[in-house]
Order: C-alpha cells, then structure tokens, then sequence
C-alpha cells in the first residue's frame, strides 16, 4: 500500500511541476551581450544561449511577472499565467535605449558595458550615423567622425589610411570584431575593402590602448563590430550610384542552418572605371577599380549559453590610375605611365567561450594578404600572413572585475623591395591583466599592465590607470593615463616612396615607438522639460612620443630619410562633440577639435606634413514625418595643412587651404520595406587643384628622362623643367572628385 501511495505522490508532484516556458529574444539592432531572463519574486533565472533561445523547466502552476533585460536595451516586464499541462512559448523583441550615451560598448575595456559607466572614452557610430552620408566602403565613410581623417597619401593610386588626432595612420589599430587583423599591407589597401553591409557599429578608442591590444594602439583604435547573424534582416540590398558613374551594390542574406546554427551572408560590390581627367595634367583625376568582398559568419547554440562565433572574409580588388592613355599592355613599363594594383586578401575569425564554469574566452584570426604591383616601371610584389591567438579570463570577486589575458600574434612579410632582404618573421607574445575596482557608485578605478616579448626589439612594457567619477546621473569625469608603443613595419614606413621617383633611405636600425599618454574626458547630459536633449562630451589630450619615426621629404628631394627621433613628439590638444535632439525630429551632431602636433629635435619645433591644427564634422537631420521624408546636411572643415614640396622652386602652395568637403541627402520611406535615397556630394566643389598650377609635378616626363642633375645629385633648371622639378605624386592632402550627385535603393525585408 505504501508503495502505491508513493507512486501517486511522485505522479502528482511531476503534474504539478511539468510546465515549461521557452522562447526567442529578439531585437532590430545587435545583442552582443547576455540577455537575462527572470521570473519575478522567485529563484527563476536563465540567460539566452547564442542564438537568442532560452528555457525555463519544471514551473510550478500559478501566476507571474517575466522581466528580459539586456545592457542598452529598454528592459520588458510581462504578466502571465501558468497552467497544468500547459508549455508556454514566449517571444520577446528588445527596444533599444534611445539614449545615445547608454550604449553599449567593449572596445575600451574588452568587456560589454554602457558607453557612461566604462572608464575608458569610447565613441560609437552606428550604420544609421553612415547611412547620412552614404559611402562604398568604411575608409571613405569615416571622413564625418570628429578627429578622425581619411588621408589619402599618393596622388595617383589614390591609397591611404585614417589619422586620428593628426596622427599618422601607422599609429591606429583597426580591428575586425576586437582582432588586430587590419595592420601592414591592409593599413593601406585592406581599409578600402571592408563592405558597409558587414557592419553593425564602429568604436572609436582616441589615445593609446597598448596595454590590452599591443602594437599598433599607439595613438587610438578602431573596432569594426560585425552584425550578430541572430538580429540581422532575412535579406537586404542596398545600391547606388553617382553623376561620375560609381556604382556601389551591398547584400546581405540570413539562414538558418539546422536548430543550432545562424548564418550571415554579406556581399559587396564597387565598380568605376571612368577615365575622368577635369584639372587637364592628362592623368586620371581618380583611381579606377573593380572590387569584390565576401563575407560569411556563423553564430552557434551551445550547453549553457556559451559562445561560439566564427566569421570569413574574401577580397580582390583590380585597382589603377595614370596616363589616361593607359591600358594594361603597358603595365611595368615606360612607354606610358600607369599605377595598377592587384590585391587578394581572406580572413579568419572567431570567438569561442571554453566548456569551463570560469568564463574563458579563445578567440583567434588569421590573415593572407597578396600584393602584385606597378608603379611606372617599379614592382612591387608583398605577401603578408598574420596569426593572433587570445585568451582572456573574465571574473568578478567582490567589487574587484578582473580580466586577465594572455596573446600572441605571428607576422610573415616579404616583398621584393631593397627595403627587405628576407623575409621578415616575427613573433609578439604578450600577456596582460586589468582590474576595474567600484568604490562606490559613483567612483571607479581601472588599473591595467601588459608586457610583451618583440623577437626583434626584446620586452615591452605598457601600464594603464583609468578613473571615473559620476557626480550625479548627468555628469561624468573620467581621466586616463598609460603608455602605449609600436613596432617598426618596412613596408607602412615606406609605402609613400614606391609612387614617385623618391628612394627610400633608412639611416638607421630604426627603434619601436613609444609613448605617454594623458586626457580628461567631461560629459554632461542636460534634459530640457520640453522633450529636448542635450548630451556635451569633451576630451582634453596629451601624448609625448619617444623615438618617434620621423620622414624626411626635404633633405634631399630625389629621397624619403626614415629615423627615429632626436628628441620628441608631441600630440595635444582638446576635443568636443554636441548631441542636440528637438522632439521635432531635428537632429544635431557637432564635433571640433583643436590639435598641436609637433616634432621637437635640438630645441627647434616643427608641424608634422599633412596635420591639421582645427578640423570640425556636423550632421544636421529632420525628418518630415506626414511625408515620409528626411533630410541629412553632413559636412567637415579642415584648417592649412603643411605639404611636402620638392624645392624652393616648386610653384606649389606649401600649405593647404581652409577647405571643406559638404553634402546633403534626401530619403524617402514611404514605401514599406524601400528607402530611396539621393543628393548631392561636395556642394561647394573643393579640389585640391585650386590655387595650384598642378597636383602631380612632371606628368609630361613621369619616367624621369629628361631630368637633368648637377654633380651633387639636384635637379638642374631647363627650359624643358623650368622649376627643377622630378615626377612627384606625395602632394595630396583631399579627394579629387568634384561636385557630383548620387541616387540609391534599399531593401530590407525582416
């Protein structure tokens, strides 16, 4: 009887016990971090796997309140009931926070946290941001971010990379997904062929990271975060195109694979090939190309929510420009000038969380980068291959958030350049620790350390301290200090020597940089009782270089000198960026700064070529909501720029003008799931060519024949070269396209 008794009791306990609740969280925009879901008042709780899935099991029968929260998204509360024999599958759709300052972010402290509780500045710009000023690819579409400059540096390719604070672009990271894959050959080209579909936001980090990503944070970081397959559109295809024939197609697709696997495809697609020559030297006023880039991630369910991530990249680009008469037939050779550029690239990467209950993170990329190149009769042909490994531990104790890591990044780079005699093989272990301490809620410390082992320049050590305190919930202070360094990479040193007719000279083994870095950064959130807000971020900035390499383009004209430094750099100066937001709909995105940037060697100082004492960005918006309409005015300014000359003789201006570059965009969303878009690119029509006789010295003789030297090697003066000039295409400061329209589609299906 008593056996009986227990088999009813162990039937009725499973009846009352049997109820499931399971579902999907889902959000418009990414949910790179945990999402947690609770039922209210009990010890209920799970978190959403990869995928965006959860489960609770065995709820007993009654009535409760389910809460979903996620970092940077607007929490949901839900009542519900629940019956005997009754699974319940509940779905949920986050809202983001539509306070811009509650982002979330991870690149300055490698952890996912709002943008005002990190203790490192980090900005962040969304594709929403981009889509103001639409662009083909990331290098052309950060022109618009504050402090931040693409740079072109050869007047003929047309190749060049991104300044922050008037720094050089050797000294800013830029990463995929948190992986240091973008550096050497691709600081150069790779930049022009990461597809604005592929992206979900951009961090920036100005001043030195060192002390958790290495080499190359010297003066800043960017962090192209990826979409999250989970949240992105089932399809999506945006294309436009311009008045000078530029045609740009982006496509995005989602699939599942299975129950357990996500998969995103991206797709993107440029194409010029107008051989457009409007300041009449007879050479193409922009590079002509073709390119093509593949991207593929894949997000997997996993035991316990854990993470799994792995992403693939292709690229191939056919890039030239020169003598309008130019054809293929004459690549490397000196019957006609022409620059042409072949560039393959794939890469690797991904994230993935160890099976341990201590949260361990490998994460890991690799790259291959080949260059086959022709500047005139100069060959250029590179083969570059990167390796990193990371692994990160994550643990709170207390009011202590560790976070300790240990990396190695393999590098392989060989060209045929006298520059490198072998190829170069070279290994950067480093291992690192970081501890952000809560005092209270409104004060917090970080403090950070890394050395790494460089297996050619030996040990390198960089700390870091980060304070910030939260005087009430709209005002922030936050102060930073550390120290940050770079390796010496040939071929980013040199790239601007291989157009032209100038030879490279290394005087001596050069040294890696480094630096000491220092800013305060002051936030302020002002909410007005109409509706209106208002959010105020300046930065105040001091870095001093040591061993800084310095590229001399006077000394001799026919050569570019590197050295290190005999003395010391310096980069100061202070930020501000606006946040201004009516309940109209108008919307206001102002930014400014102010930079001193200087070379200091025997008490004598000097401004670097090619940096700006006063750059400033804006972006104005309103949307007219009865029409369906919104209008984005984006534009920058740049103040002179000092400009490398070949001699006194060289009519060029030395300095750039004030100059800038202003566009406006009309969208229409009437039309469900379409956005046709259109407007108008360089509203001013600036070109550099103003105020100049030419850009390119000596298009007439670009192979150099008729230069004449005296016995010291300088250019004699001629009536054939009235200004002693040689072939020379390091003159560019900005784009040459002039005023120009442009017209596009997107479609977006969910």
């Amino acid at each position: 009887m008593k056996y009986l008794f227990l088999v009813i009791l162990i039937i009725s306990t499973k009846s009352i016990f049997a109820q499931n609740i399971s579902g999907k969280v889902e959000s418009i925009l990414p949910i790179d971090q945990e999402i947690t879901i609770r039922l209210l008042n009990t010890n209920f709780k799970t978190q959403t796997d990869s995928l965006g899935f959860y489960k609770f099991e065995n709820i007993p029968n009654g009535i409760y309140k389910i809460n979903v929260a996620s970092t940077g998204f607007k929490p949901i509360t839900r009542r519900i009931s629940v019956l005997e024999n009754e699974n319940l599958n509940l779905d949920f759709e986050l809202e983001e926070d539509q306070n811009e300052l509650n982002e979330v972010v991870v690149s300055g402290t490698l952890k996912p946290v709002k943008r005002l509780e990190s203790a490192v500045p980090v900005e962040v710009y969304s594709p929403v941001f981009f889509k103001k000023n639409p662009t083909p690819s990331i290098y052309d579409a950060l022109q618009n971010i504050n402090g931040v400059r693409p740079q072109l540096n050869c007047g003929v390719c047309n190749t060049g990379d991104i300044h922050i604070n008037g720094l050089e672009g050797p000294y800013t990271l830029v990463m995929i997904d948190g992986m240091p894959i973008v550096s050497s050959l691709s600081t150069v080209y790779g930049l022009s062929g990461i597809p604005n579909s592929l992206v979900e936001r951009i961090e920036i980090v100005k001043g030195p990271a060192s002390s958790l990503y290495g080499s190359e944070a010297v003066g800043g970081l960017i962090n192209i975060i990826t979409k999250n397959p989970t949240n992105a559109p089932v399809f999506s295809a945006d294309y436009f195109t311009t008045s000078y024939f530029e045609s740009n197609l982006d496509l995005g697709m989602k699939f599942n694979a299975g129950k357990k696997a996500i998969s995103l495809i991206g797709v993107n697609y440029f194409n010029y090939d107008q051989v457009i020559d409007k300041d009449n030297d007879n050479f193409t006023d922009v590079t002509l190309s073709e390119r093509i880039s593949v991207f593929n991630k894949w997000s997997f369910q996993r035991n316990h929510n854990r993470l799994f991530t792995i992403a693939a990249r292709g690229m191939y680009e056919d890039r030239w420009g020169g003598d309008i008469r130019w054809e293929k037939k004459y690549r490397g050779g000196d019957e006609i000038y022409g620059e042409s550029i072949y560039t393959k690239r794939a890469e690797l990467i991904g994230s993935y969380q160890l099976p341990f209950e201590e949260k361990l993170m490998l994460s890991f990329s690799g790259n291959v980068h080949y260059q086959d190149s022709r500047y005139g009769t100069t060959s250029y042909i590179a083969n570059q291959k990167i390796g990193f490994l990371q692994l990160t531990w994550d643990k709170k104790i207390g009011r202590n958030d560790l976070l300790a890591g240990i990396a190695s990044r393999y590098t392989y780079y060989d060209d045929n350049t006298t520059a490198t005699k072998e190829a170069e093989n070279t290994w950067l272990p480093g291992i690192f620790v970081q501890d952000e301490i809560t005092f209270s809620p409104k004060s917090q410390v970080l403090l950070g350390m890394r050395y790494d082992y460089n297996s050619i320049h030996g040990s390198i050590f960089t700390p870091r301290f980060a304070y910030r305190f939260k005087a009430n919930e709209n005002t922030i202070f936050r102060l930073n200090a550390g120290t940050g360094f770079r390796v010496v990479n040939l071929f980013t040193e040199d790239h601007a020597a291989l157009t032209g007719s100038r030879d490279v000279i290394i005087k001596n083994d050069l040294k890696p940089e480094q630096s000491v870095n220092v800013n305060l950064n002051y936030i302020q959130k002002i909410n007005f009782g109409n509706g209106t807000f208002m959010g105020i971020e300046t930065t105040a900035f001091y870095t001093r270089f040591s061993n800084k390499i310095v590229s001399d383009y006077e000394t001799n004209p026919n050569e570019i000198i590197y050295d290190n430094i005999d003395g010391y750099a310096l980069s100061q100066g202070i930020s501000t960026n606006i946040d201004l937001n009516f309940p109209s709909g108008l919307k206001f995105i102002v930014g400014a700064t102010v930079l001193d940037n200087k070379n200091v060697e025997n008490g004598i100082s000097e401004r670097p070529f090619l940096t700006e004492n006063f750059t400033a960005t804006w972006s104005i918006s309103y949307k007219i909501q009865p029409w369906d309409l919104s209008m984005d005015y984006t534009g920058n300014v740049y103040s002179p720029m000092k400009l490398p000359l070949l001699s006194e003789t060289d009519p060029r201006s030395p300095n750039s003008p004030w100059y800038s570059i202003q566009n406006i965009q009309f969208t229409y969303s009437g039309w469900k799931d379409f956005e046709v878009y259109g407007g108008i690119k360089n509203l001013l029509n600036f070109t550099p060519m103003q105020n100049n006789p030419f850009l390119i010295s000596r298009t007439n003789d670009p192979f150099d024949k008729n230069v004449q030297y005296d016995s010291t090697g300088k250019v004699l003066v001629t009536p054939d070269n009235p200004y002693g000039l040689t072939f020379d295409t390091t003159y560019v400061y900005g784009q040459n396209q002039t005023i120009r329209g442009f017209l596009g589609l997107r479609y977006t299906f969910r």
